[in-house]
């Protein structure tokens, strides 16, 4: 299904169409290009913006609820997991993001039910925001002394 500039920003102009896993294949490009460019926290909420318009407009075009080739919301997901944490943690953040997006545990199973381009976003955005809070959690057990902390009370 071609179709106009907005629901073409949907699907990422083709690339959620080329792959039977398309939005793995979205989060990592979107991960990849996390090495290069870091957008401010007020670009990806505006790309949420728009995924959300973008999203909502395909998925009432196909009349569907959650169309798989829409990726957009994988891209914003991506990008919420991994904002403020080094490069060397791209691996690690988007695994924790395609598995809580696969999964879909509570909450993220419940903001899907909002209704169109919202439900499409909301499940990543979330996904996306627990993922970086599991990472800010691991990196201070782990690697910052949160252990330490802990035991020493």
């Amino acid at each position: 299904m071609k179709g106009n500039l907005i629901e073409e920003a949907a699907v990422l102009w083709g690339i959620g169409r080329i792959s039977s896993m398309p939005g793995t294949l979205a989060s990592c490009i979107a991960a990849s290009l996390l090495i290069f460019f870091r957008p401010a926290l007020w670009m990806i909420i505006m790309i949420m913006l728009i995924g959300v318009f973008v999203s909502d407009r395909y998925s009432k075009k196909k009349g569907e609820k959650d169309p798989k080739e829409v990726v957009i919301d994988e891209v914003v997901g991506t990008w919420f997991a991994l904002y403020g944490h080094s490069t060397g943690h791209i691996i690690a953040g988007l695994f924790l993001f395609r598995i809580l997006d696969i999964f879909k545990p509570f909450p993220i199973s419940w903001t899907e039910k909002a209704p169109g381009g919202w439900g499409i976003m909301a499940d990543d955005v979330v996904g996306g925001i627990i993922a970086n809070l599991i990472l800010c959690a691991v990196k201070w057990l782990y690697f910052e002394g949160g252990f330490v902390t802990i035991l020493a009370r």
